[in-house]
């Protein structure tokens, strides 16, 4: 008998095809994986902001409850272990705090607010006005910005003593009642409005003066309470010009007073003088706080347009 024949099977091989990613996956990771470090980098960077912001100020609150013993114990203590208000109660007695607050609300409100009325109008000029030479007249406004402000300090001194306004309040408001650089945050905004508001109002008989008070203030809102409270922290926080054109003790303001607690004695209290940083730092902190978001919304959309 002839041998059955047996049939073998066939096995049939395919090549291995590669494990590839498609592309767009490919580009889809590599996009995450940026967001992702870029996101990071701006947390690590918020991070050592705050800390080096805030290290100061939590050092200047903890000093200004800390006996003297304390403040000068090595190591430093980070927290007072015996807190005490007498540092408050001194520096208020120490130098004439009350007439300090006085004199530097009025100068901060006069002069807030005659630069917020300059940069407005001014701005409106600019932006909605035509007259000859109108460009070079911003840039020579853009000039006055990269003039550091102590080199004109002895112009406005000798201003100032013609005009008999030494140790006056009208001497230390008026000489920075009109900054450029309100002026310029401001024409930017300005740019950004809508042209058919605008257009409206003069068609149904608008002036400038209407224009300006119905139309352009209302939406420019947050770039003026933003510039407002910027030129309410300068002014609050000014100390040179002041201390030059001041002459008497009953003229000062905050910042002097500080600087007033460490001469009055013979050695420095610095516990003394941290309190009195807190009275200056406290009010205008506050304004800041309250109204932060403008300052945020108003330089952003500021800088939208050039």
């Amino acid at each position: 008998m002839a041998q059955a024949e047996v049939s073998q099977p066939v096995v049939v091989t395919t090549p291995a095809l590669p494990m590839t990613i498609p592309a767009e996956h490919g580009a889809t990771w590599a996009g995450q994986r940026n967001v992702w470090l870029w996101r990071l980098a701006g947390y690590l960077g918020m991070a050592l902001s705050l800390l080096l912001i805030g290290l100061p100020v939590y050092w200047m609150i903890s000093n200004a409850f800390k006996l003297s013993q304390e403040i000068y114990h090595l190591p430093p203590t980070l927290y007072p272990h015996n807190p005490t208000l007498q540092n408050f109660v001194n520096a208020w007695h120490a130098v004439p705090f009350d007439r300090y607050y006085v004199n530097t609300i009025i100068t901060t409100f006069f002069g807030s607010g005659f630069e917020v009325l300059f940069g407005v109008t001014s701005a409106y000029a600019f932006v909605f006005l035509r007259f000859p030479k109108r460009e070079w007249l911003f840039l020579i406004l853009l000039a006055a910005l990269m003039v550091p402000g102590q080199i004109t300090i002895l112009p406005n001194y000798v201003t100032i003593g013609l005009l008999g306004w030494i140790n006056t309040y009208q001497g230390i408001i008026v000489p920075g009642a009109s900054v450029a650089y309100g002026t310029f945050l401001l024409r930017q905004y300005y740019k950004t409005l809508p042209i058919d508001i605008l257009d409206a109002a003069k068609v149904d008989g608008a002036g400038h003066l209407r224009t300006l008070v119905a139309i352009v203030l209302p939406l420019a809102k947050p770039a003026i309470v933003s510039f407002g409270l910027l030129s309410i922290v300068a002014k609050w926080n000014d100390y040179l010009w002041p201390l030059v054109i001041t002459t008497t003790k009953d003229m000062r303001v905050l910042p002097i007073g500080i600087r007033w607690l460490m001469v009055e004695e013979g050695t420095i209290e610095w516990g003394n003088v941290m309190a009195g940083a807190i009275f200056v730092v406290i009010p205008v902190l506050l304004v800041f706080l309250y109204a932060q978001r403008y300052i945020v919304d108003g330089i952003a959309a500021g800088a939208v347009k050039g």
